[in-house]
């Protein structure tokens, strides 16, 4: 697994072993870039199901200011902030331990500020997107504009609308199908 640009393109990531956790491919990571846009000067990233922290590293990667990482695992805490050290973003990423199903932390530092990018990556079959979702959305964290990034098994179709997300992109990529949200809500 390689960073696919930015300052550190090229860079390798340390990965779990096994079938753990489902990494995004440098492939998919490569297309929601793509999707996106290539250069995040000064972007927040809040990073949710993090697992490698791929995607919030590729950000940094690609100029964004910080990012929080969330994840329940332990072993993903681990491994995102092992990561964060072999890129040099240590000053830039904090990594958060939390249950998202149990709800978002209700007191970081980092969750004060408004987010300008969220990347949502549940396991599959779960059900856990929406209520993710519609969670970012009542929380009043997001900027305006921000962009969530929602990754989903290809054949979960997400909703145009989702409270104040209005949906604006949505591509296959193999199995992952990748959705595009906008927020423009007020701040």
């Amino acid at each position: 697994m390689r960073i696919t640009g930015g300052r550190l393109r090229g860079r390798r990531l340390a990965s779990f072993k096994g079938l753990e956790i489902r990494p995004t491919s440098d492939r998919v990571r490569e297309a929601i870039f793509d999707l996106i846009g290539h250069h995040l000067t000064g972007e927040k990233v809040l990073d949710l199901f993090a697992g490698t922290g791929s995607l919030g590293i590729e950000a940094l990667s690609r100029g964004a200011a910080w990012a929080l990482f969330i994840d329940h695992s332990p072993k993903a805490i681990d491994l995102i902030v092992r990561n964060l050290k072999l890129c040099g973003f240590e000053a830039q990423g904090v990594a958060l331990r939390k249950d998202l199903i149990k709800g978002f932390p209700r007191r970081h530092r980092l969750l004060e500020e408004k987010m300008d990018l969220v990347f949502v990556d549940p396991p599959y079959r779960k059900g856990m997107i929406l209520p993710v979702l519609e969670e970012l959305s009542h929380l009043r964290i997001l900027g305006s504009p921000a962009t969530l990034v929602a990754q989903s098994e290809q054949k979960e179709v997400l909703p145009p609308r989702v409270r104040d997300l209005q949906q604006v992109k949505s591509r296959v990529y193999g199995e992952t199908r990748i959705t595009l949200y906008r927020h423009e809500g007020h701040e």
